[in-house]
């Protein structure tokens, strides 16, 4: 799962990228120019994004710097009609991560989309383990010591976003920030009550809680 953000100004193949890739259970958000984009980049982490050149009001090599400039671990994918090496320069030097040139097919994007999520650290594995339980993005399965339980969809995001960030502490508001859509209406409660939710599913009742409260702080994954 990754927070991913996609912009361009075509209508229907934002819709088609979006539900691609909401299919792999990633969190998408989508804007069709710049000057709203630039205010979820300005207000928001992305794990990647998807950027048109060719956007109104500020195109996509200059959200590309702005993004570059804000937030280094960012993956950046740059689409755009211009073919020559000239172009490619441009959007490698605003610093672009890869380049696709329209008309693509969406399984090409993809590929793309996974070969940079790995490059950047976000692990798009088939299996993640800790002690007896077992996740499987692909298939939106979990289980517990064999035992599958089922998980709401913003649970299971939560739960995948920890095991592929063991030992690390994140606050509420980080944790709203990396999993939760920044246009939803989720609030740091919410965040709080998904975590209790989840600590009742996997923990089983047992006193050693996967996810720990790191007192005055926040919360990690210990697995």
């Amino acid at each position: 799962m990754a927070k991913i953000l996609i912009v361009d100004d075509h209508v229907e193949l934002t819709e088609s990228l979006v539900d691609l890739l909401k299919r792999d259970h990633h969190t998408v958000e989508s804007a069709l120019s710049g000057r709203d984009a630039l205010e979820l980049i300005l207000n928001s982490h992305f794990d990647l994004a998807i950027l048109d050149w060719g956007l109104p009001e500020i195109s996509g090599v200059d959200l590309c710097r702005r993004l570059r400039a804000k937030d280094p671990s960012t993956a950046i994918l740059i689409l755009t009609g211009k073919s020559e090496v000239t172009d490619k320069v441009v959007g490698f030097d605003a610093g672009a991560d890869d380049y696709l040139t329209k008309p693509f097919y969406l399984m090409e994007l993809k590929v793309r989309v996974n070969a940079l999520l790995r490059r950047r650290g976000k692990n798009v594995q088939t299996l993640l383990r800790a002690r007896d339980l077992e996740l499987e993005p692909e298939r939106f399965v979990v289980r517990k010591a064999g035992r599958e339980i089922k998980l709401l969809p913003k649970e299971f995001a939560l739960l995948e976003f920890f095991m592929q960030h063991p030992r690390q502490v994140f606050s509420l508001d980080n944790l709203l920030d990396r999993v939760w859509a920044s246009h939803s209406q989720a609030s740091t409660a919410a965040v709080h009550a998904c975590i209790r939710r989840l600590r009742q599913k996997i923990d089983d009742g047992s006193p050693e809680s996967f996810i720990e409260n790191v007192h005055g702080v926040g919360y990690r994954f210990e697995p």
